[in-house]
This record gives structure tokens, C-alpha cells and sequence, in this order.
């Protein structure tokens, strides 16, 4: 998807470029670019128990803690 702006009589490079950056922002390239940028790949079913194993190995202790008035 190529965004073109061009040059009209009496136009300057500052209003090309404001033109520019709002057809950039109304295409919406810019938000699927960052959605790609911070793409999460998809976990292993291993890796995502474990995960949970931990984090409720972790739940588990901070309660502990808190009934023994440590936390």
C-alpha cells in the first residue's frame, strides 16, 4: 500500500508533509504496523501450564504470607 502526495501549485514541503501524515494516519498503516511490532507468538501448551502452575504456586504463598502478617 503505497501513500503518494503530490505537489500542487503554491503548496510547500510543510504542507506536503502535514498532507502526508494525515493520509498515513487515516489509512491506518501506522496502527497495523505497531500491532505488528509487538506480536506475541503463540506459547507452547507445556510452556503455558507451567506458567500457570507458577503463578498459582505464587498466589498461594502471598496468602500465606499475608495470614502470617508478613506481607
Amino acid at each position: 500500500m503505497a501513500i503518494e502526495v503530490r505537489k500542487r501549485e503554491g503548496d510547500s514541503a510543510t504542507n506536503m508533509l502535514y498532507t502526508f501524515t494525515r493520509r498515513v494516519r487515516r489509512s491506518g498503516v501506522l496502527k497495523e504496523v505497531r500491532s505488528r511490532k509487538f506480536r506475541d507468538r503463540p506459547k507452547s501448551r507445556v510452556k503455558r501450564r507451567l506458567s500457570a502452575i507458577h503463578r498459582e504456586t505464587k498466589r498461594v504463598e502471598v496468602e500465606r504470607m499475608k495470614k502470617l502478617g508478613l506481607l
